[in-house]
């Protein structure tokens, strides 16, 4: 009986990794479909330059078009580079809550002698998902930032183009002014 619940008491010490192995590996899927949006917008931006500039003629606000898309490109950059950063990081988590769930084995087999280990081995598991998270918090402002930029684009195209009624109208709404 005593050995019974003695292993009842391990596997419920190694649920809490389990989970946090669940946390990681949401956090990885959601972050590695972020990094393949960005590397689909880079494609798309990449596209759209190359027809811009090997047309005979030079679209309408090609300037203005041509300064967005390279922010918007630098922003990417960024943002590629950031998530990169986030998925080794939520990887490196997801090893850490696997080795604590080792380490509990191990602390449970030789007694309480090394139970430090899981202790430590958790605790930088969970520095290392609040690390990962606070970067994509970064990276997801990065990614309105250049949505905004996007549309306050969009809007000066609008306003260019669109009839007096309608401009009114934005005007109204409260929407960008004209950059």
């Amino acid at each position: 009986m005593e050995a019974l619940q003695a292993a009842i008491t391990v596997l419920t010490a190694m649920i809490t990794p389990a989970v946090l192995i669940s946390s990681c590996a949401a956090l990885i899927l959601s972050t590695s479909l972020r990094l393949g949006r960005v590397a689909d917008r880079v494609r798309v931006l990449s596209d759209k330059l190359e027809e811009i500039s090997h047309g005979e003629t030079k679209p309408e606000h090609y300037r203005e078009r041509l300064r967005t898309m390279f922010m918007q490109l630098d922003k990417l950059t960024s943002r590629a580079r950031i998530l990169q950063s986030a998925v080794v990081v939520f990887y490196t988590a997801l090893g850490v809550f696997v080795a604590t769930s080792l380490a509990i084995v191990i602390v449970a087999v030789s007694g309480a002698q090394y139970a430090f280990l899981a202790v430590i081995a958790g605790f930088f598991g969970a520095c290392l998902l609040f690390y990962g998270s606070v970067t994509l918090i970064y990276e997801a402002r990065l990614s309105l930032q250049t949505i905004n930029m996007e549309m306050n684009f969009i809007w000066h195209l609008a306003k260019c183009h669109a009839p007096a009624e309608y401009e009114e109208h934005a005007a109204k709404m409260h929407l960008p002014a004209e950059t």
